[in-house]
């Protein structure tokens, strides 16, 4: 019986999860980062979807953490206006075009950004690489709110960890995907590693370090705040 139950690492994994969130948690607050810690995907939704007011204007920057939780099915329903770059109106995913950069530009001025995160470090940074931009200008600057979902898998040690991680898992993955896409082959997701290649349709090409979130001058509440999801997520 005790051979069989060791099989299931799941409450272990779930509490090693959990300490590292906690730890990143109290890090992400001493840089004045909103953080919130959810054990569960149903758990996080329910965070997220508590920090939209109703026919608030949302914008989604491309993030699979986000896709899992279901947020961009709980968005649907009439009582937000939600500008989705990567959702063409047939339901199908698109990640180019005209109408999809226009509506990168109006994000700016959106009441919330809802997107992912590459890695968050455990002394509470934040750190994204972008093809476009215009995930990292929008978490930088521009919308009123941010909303980052973050699994635990993407916490690191420190910065330098972070941008391993980007170099050495997220963006080989992530260049996978987009090849379903029709983006073409980008060189790192044929061998699984960074190049620093010169493709025409490279996927990093902006890297945004968040060291600190400076209190608001005139809200209450912090601008950008992290959701810390108790599982993997995302890439």
């Amino acid at each position: 019986m005790l051979l069989a139950e060791e099989r299931d690492i799941t409450p272990e994994k779930s509490w090693h999860y959990e300490q590292l969130a906690k730890k990143c948690q109290a890090a992400l607050k001493k840089n004045n980062f909103g953080a919130f810690f959810a054990p569960t995907r149903a758990e996080a939704l329910a965070q997220v979807m508590s920090m939209i007011p109703e026919n608030a204007m949302v914008g989604i920057g491309d993030s699979v953490s986000v896709l899992q939780i279901g947020v961009i099915e709980a968005l649907d329903g009439g009582k937000y206006n939600v500008l989705n770059p990567f959702r063409a109106p047939d339901g199908r995913y698109f990640a180019s075009g005209r109408s999809s950069i226009d509506m990168m530009r109006q994000i700016v001025n959106a009441d919330v950004f809802i997107t992912g995160t590459n890695a968050v470090t455990l002394d509470g940074k934040l750190v994204n690489t972008d093809g476009f931009g215009n995930r990292v200008s929008a978490i930088a600057f521009g919308p009123k709110k941010v909303i980052l979902v973050v699994g635990a898998n993407k916490i690191t040690a420190n910065v330098d960890e972070a941008l391993r991680r980007i170099r050495e898992v997220a963006a080989p993955m992530n260049a996978r995907r987009h090849t379903r896409h029709g983006m073409g082959d980008l060189p790192c997701g044929i061998t699984g590693s960074c190049s620093d290649c010169r493709a025409p349709r490279r996927i990093c090409c902006a890297t945004l370090i968040l060291d600190y979130q400076r209190k608001p001058m005139t809200d209450r509440e912090p601008r950008i705040n992290v959701v810390l999801v108790g599982e993997e997520l995302g890439l």
